[in-house]
C-alpha cells in the first residue's frame, strides 16, 4: 500500500507540476499558433516551400531554420509540426520541426552553454542538426507513397504564404509563446504569467481588430481540434512519467552512465526517451547527474532525447500522425541519440 501511494503521488506531484508551469505559458499559445497555421498560412505555398514535392535540401534547410527560434518541449511542439503537416507540408519536414525545436531551440542552447560549456552547446547544435536531417530522410521516404497522395490534390504554388494581416498575428503568437521564457529567464513563475497575460491582450486587440470574424472563428475552432486530440494524451503521458521518476533509482548512474560506451548511450537515450523534460529544464538535470559520474556522451545523448521526445510525446505524434509514423519516428530518434551519444563520447571524453 505504502509503494501504491508513493507512485501514485509521484504521478499526481508530476502532473500538478505540469499544469501549474506549463498549460498557460505554453500550451496555450502552442495551440493558437496551431489552428493560427491551419487558417491563415496559404495551403498551396506550404506545399511549394516545404511539401513532399519540393527540394529536400532546401525544404529541410527551411524547417530546420526555422526550428530553432521556437522554444518548445517535446509536447508543446507537437500542435505546431501537425499545424504545419495538416496544413500542407511534407512529412520530413514536419519531423525536423518536431526534432529540432525542442532539441536544439536557441533558449536552450544559449542555457546549456551557460551551464554546461561552450563545448557541450556546439556538439548539441550539430548533433541536432545532423539528426533532423536524417529524420527528414527516413520520414519521407519511409511514407513517400502515402505523402505523394497525400499533396496530389494540391496545386504546388510559390505564391505569398499568407495575407499580411495573417503574417503580423502569426508573429504575435510567436513572440507571446517565447516571451515568457525568454523575457523572465530567472524569479517566480507568477513573473512569466504577467508576461503572458500582456501578451495574450495584445493578441487579443490585435486579433479583433485586424481579422475577419469569421477567420477568427475558423482559428479558434481548428486551434479547439488540437487541444482535444491532444492535451488528454499530455496529462496521461507526464502521469505515468511522474510515476517512473518516483522509482528511479540514483545509485547505479555512475556505474551505467559513466564513460563513453555504447551501453551508456543507449541507456541514456532511453531514459530521455521516457521521461519528460521542459524545454531548458534538461541542462541542469544533466549537469547534476555529470556531476555524479555521468560521460559525455551519454550526457549529450540525454541532451538531445530528453527534451526532444519523451512518453507524452509518443502517445501523442501516435494520436496525431498515426501509429506506423510514432513506430518509425520514435526507434529512429532513439537508434540515432544512441549512436550521437556513443561517438561524441570518444570525441568529447
Amino acid at each position: 500500500m505504502e509503494i501504491f501511494l508513493e507512485l501514485l503521488f509521484g504521478g499526481l506531484n508530476a502532473l500538478k507540476e505540469y499544469i501549474a508551469l506549463h498549460v498557460l505559458t505554453c500550451l496555450i499559445p502552442a495551440f493558437l499558433l496551431a489552428g493560427g497555421i491551419v487558417t491563415f498560412v496559404s495551403r498551396e505555398a506550404i506545399i511549394g516551400y516545404l511539401g513532399a514535392a519540393a527540394r529536400k535540401l532546401s525544404s529541410f534547410g527551411i524547417a530546420a531554420g526555422g526550428s530553432f527560434f521556437v522554444a518548445a518541449c517535446s509536447c508543446t511542439v507537437i500542435p505546431v509540426a501537425s499545424g504545419i503537416y495538416y496544413g500542407g507540408a511534407g512529412i520530413g519536414a514536419a519531423f525536423i520541426l518536431l526534432w529540432v525545436a525542442p532539441a536544439a531551440n536557441i533558449l536552450a542552447l544559449v542555457y546549456t552553454g551557460s551551464i554546461l560549456g561552450t563545448q557541450m552547446v556546439i556538439a548539441r547544435l550539430l548533433s541536432a542538426l545532423l539528426m533532423s536531417f536524417i529524420i527528414g530522410l527516413v520520414m519521407a521516404y519511409a511514407f513517400y507513397k502515402e505523402e505523394k497522395n497525400r499533396v496530389s490534390t494540391i496545386q504546388m504554388s510559390r505564391g505569398p504564404l499568407m495575407s499580411r494581416q495573417g503574417v503580423v498575428l502569426l508573429l504575435l503568437l510567436v513572440a507571446w509563446l517565447l516571451a515568457p521564457n525568454y523575457i523572465v529567464t530567472q524569479g517566480p513563475y507568477w513573473q512569466k504569467v504577467v508576461v503572458w497575460a500582456v501578451g495574450l491582450l495584445i493578441v487579443g486587440v490585435y486579433a479583433v481588430k485586424a481579422i475577419d470574424k469569421t477567420k477568427i472563428k475558423d482559428w479558434l475552432s481548428e486551434s479547439w481540434w488540437f487541444v482535444r486530440i491532444i492535451f488528454p494524451l499530455l496529462l496521461v503521458g507526464v502521469f505515468i512519467v511522474g510515476i517512473i521518476g518516483a522509482v528511479l533509482p540514483q545509485a547505479w548512474i555512475e556505474t551505467w552512465l559513466g564513460g563513453a560506451g555504447l551501453r551508456q548511450s543507449f541507456l541514456a537515450t532511453l531514459i530521455g526517451a521516457f521521461t519528460y523534460f521542459a524545454t531548458m529544464t534538461e541542462a541542469p538535470f544533466v549537469d547534476t547527474l555529470m556531476n555524479l559520474g555521468m560521460g559525455k556522451g551519454p550526457a549529450l545523448a540525454l541532451l538531445l532525447t530528453g527534451p526532444g521526445i519523451s512518453l507524452p510525446n509518443w502517445l501523442a505524434i501516435a494520436r496525431v500522425f498515426g501509429t506506423k509514423k510514432a513506430l518509425v519516428y520514435i526507434p529512429a530518434i532513439v537508434v540515432l541519440g544512441t549512436l550521437v551519444g556513443w561517438v561524441a563520447g570518444f570525441i568529447l571524453d
